[in-house]
């Protein structure tokens, strides 16, 4: 890995500015070399290697690697009949459910992009990408909450062909049996019509058309930010970014043992998922413990039932499991490792989480134009809680001046996170002025910005203060939102905060705090503030501390600052 705090914007011989790529106790080199497979050629090998391995448990029935290729390339061959053609994008509509896995990669067998969309849109968000992206056929589920929305998408939009899954199709076969004597209180119906297909009728018995696929340069998947600081933008993932990422997190295990089941709570329309859940598993020839959405207690049984030996969460998560009174009676010794990105990991939390379970949970960082991982703390030995951990193999990270990325951050302060990598995305799909701004030109080369301001100590690992965009201007002072919000979560009474800023006649912005209690805490918010005013800089004092119920959540559970900044003004 390369860590620079630069000085100059210089090339040339190593110097303490420059260093040379380093090995900070990663489990292998910096220059380990990864293979820059198409995802179907990365399932197929494994597939080949051990293919009646199981490669997805769904509620207590298990999916052979041999069995959901064959069911891979039956989709392929069944969407290349309805017109699919290399470069078309198919769009996956759907929870964690066992024909993710097999349109994911079929779609991919027949030369399409996958487009993934989050099960919780409406109409008008699913309805925007779909014309945005150029989906030309869509994957759903034959479920209430996401049946309806695929109709009225398909009839008021370009959208050509829907495909319809049976959930009661894929569940084991007594649980299946109850959700069709349910009905329709379980189940949408799927309408008679030309261009809706039952996914069972889409899968052709024979082999697809082969098509020939440059890893580097065709598009695996649009992948969508999440919109939480602006308009949504399709990153435009290429196979080898995604296979070569999925082999960088691979790379960081340093645990021999062969049986590999990984807790699949995390939605797989996400990157964080996609690439930490599904293609590193697949990568390894693992197992999926698949839920089709989180329950903390259905996650907790699922825990004890198939004994995993790997979790990924965000850290919503783990204080939801925290919060489950069968916490306490669950056996988490089969786990190795558990990690948490998508957003900061509160220490409480952690050290919580860690005390229950005895489990060690680590963080990590990642955007979804860089395929999902940019870094992590080593799941061994020496780690910083607190930060993101040190850049994975074949990574090289920056920090860049906060107000203009052209030039490095001054010696010793915080600056932008900026990365070079083969994880790093083509560029935005149809948004030639935002790709020109995603990324900044150092020494010759594009270097992905990210719009984290972070601090990097000697030995690689990297904390982050906040986001450029969430900054809180006090009367010229900058104010870093997090750092704010990292004191308040230590008042025994506050389970989640967020920090904006709002505006003040005198000072033009103040910091706003906004809370959520423990249960059975009592605090109130004039001492919320007062507390928290003692403890921190005068510029970053707030202007009060409200107290509520809930604080607002992205799709995938983070916290989120740009929908209450939305409330609050």
């Amino acid at each position: 890995m390369n860590v620079s705090r630069e000085s100059s914007s210089s090339s040339g011989p190593a110097t303490p500015e420059h260093p040379q790529p380093a090995d900070y106790g990663h489990p292998v080199p910096w220059n380990t070399d990864f293979k820059a497979f198409s995802l179907p050629e990365m399932f197929a090998r494994t597939a080949a290697r051990t293919p009646h391995a199981h490669c997805v448990d769904f509620l207590g029935r298990r999916y052979s690697y041999v069995q959901l290729l064959a069911e891979a390339r039956r989709f392929a061959s069944g969407i290349q009949a309805m017109g699919i053609e290399k470069g078309d994008r198919v769009g996956l509509f759907l929870p964690n459910v066992p024909i993710y896995v097999s349109a994911y990669y079929g779609a991919m067998l027949a030369g399409a992009t996958v487009v993934n969309f989050s099960p919780l849109y409406t109409a008008g968000e699913l309805s925007a990408q779909v014309e945005d992206s150029g989906t030309r056929l869509l994957v759903t589920l034959d479920v209430p909450a996401l049946l309806p929305t695929a109709m009225e998408v398909i009839d008021n939009s370009s959208l050509e062909r829907l495909v319809v899954g049976r959930l009661a199709d894929l569940l084991p076969v007594t649980k299946g049996l109850a959700l069709r004597t349910l009905g329709r209180r379980q189940a949408a119906a799927i309408p008679d019509r030309g261009d809706v297909r039952h996914w069972r009728d889409c899968l052709q018995d024979r082999d697809p058309r082969p098509v020939t696929i440059d890893a580097r340069s065709d598009l695996a998947v649009l992948q969508y930010t999440g919109g939480t600081t602006g308009v949504p933008k399709g990153a435009m993932l290429t196979h080898a970014n995604l296979s070569i990422n999925a082999q960088q997190v691979q790379a960081l295990d340093p645990f021999p043992e062969d049986r590999d089941m990984i807790m699949g709570v995390l939605p797989l329309f996400h990157v964080f998922a996609n690439t930490c859940v599904l293609n590193r598993t697949v990568l390894k020839g693992g197992c999926i413990a698949m839920l089709p959405r989180f329950d903390a207690t259905q996650t907790l049984k699922t825990i004890d039932r198939v004994r995993p030996t790997a979790f990924s969460g965000v850290p919503t998560m783990y204080q939801a499991l925290l919060d489950t009174p069968r916490i306490t009676k669950t056996d988490f010794s089969s786990l190795l490792i558990c990690i948490s990105g998508g957003a900061a990991l509160p220490a409480p939390v952690r050290d919580r989480f860690e005390e229950v379970s005895g489990a060690r949970l680590v963080e990590g960082y990642g955007l979804t134009e860089s395929a999902g991982v940019v870094s992590v703390n080593p799941y061994e030995g020496q780690r910083k809680p607190g930060t993101i951990g040190q850049p994975v193999m074949q990574t090289r990270l920056r920090l860049r001046d906060k107000e203009d990325a052209t030039k490095p951050a001054p010696p010793g302060e915080p600056g932008e996170i900026v990365i070079r990598g083969p994880q790093v995305m083509k560029g935005y799909w149809n948004r030639p002025d935002m790709q020109a701004s995603a990324f900044v030109r150092i020494d010759g080369e594009e270097w992905l910005r990210t719009g984290d301001v972070a601090t990097i100590d000697a030995e690689g690992f990297v904390k982050i203060v906040d986001r450029t965009k969430d900054m809180i201007s006090v009367g010229g002072f900058k104010v870093f939102p997090s750092q704010v919000e990292d004191v308040l979560v230590e008042h025994p009474a506050v389970k989640e905060a967020l920090v904006i800023g709002v505006p003040d006649d005198y000072r033009g912005e103040m910091p706003k705090a906004f809370v959520t209690l423990k249960t059975g805490a009592n605090a109130g918010e004039g001492a919320l503030a007062e507390w928290l005013n003692a403890r921190i800089g005068k510029h970053e004092r707030v202007k009060s501390v409200a107290i509520r119920p809930e604080l607002p959540k992205t799709m995938i559970g983070k916290l989120d600052r740009k929908a209450l900044r939305e409330q609050e003004l």
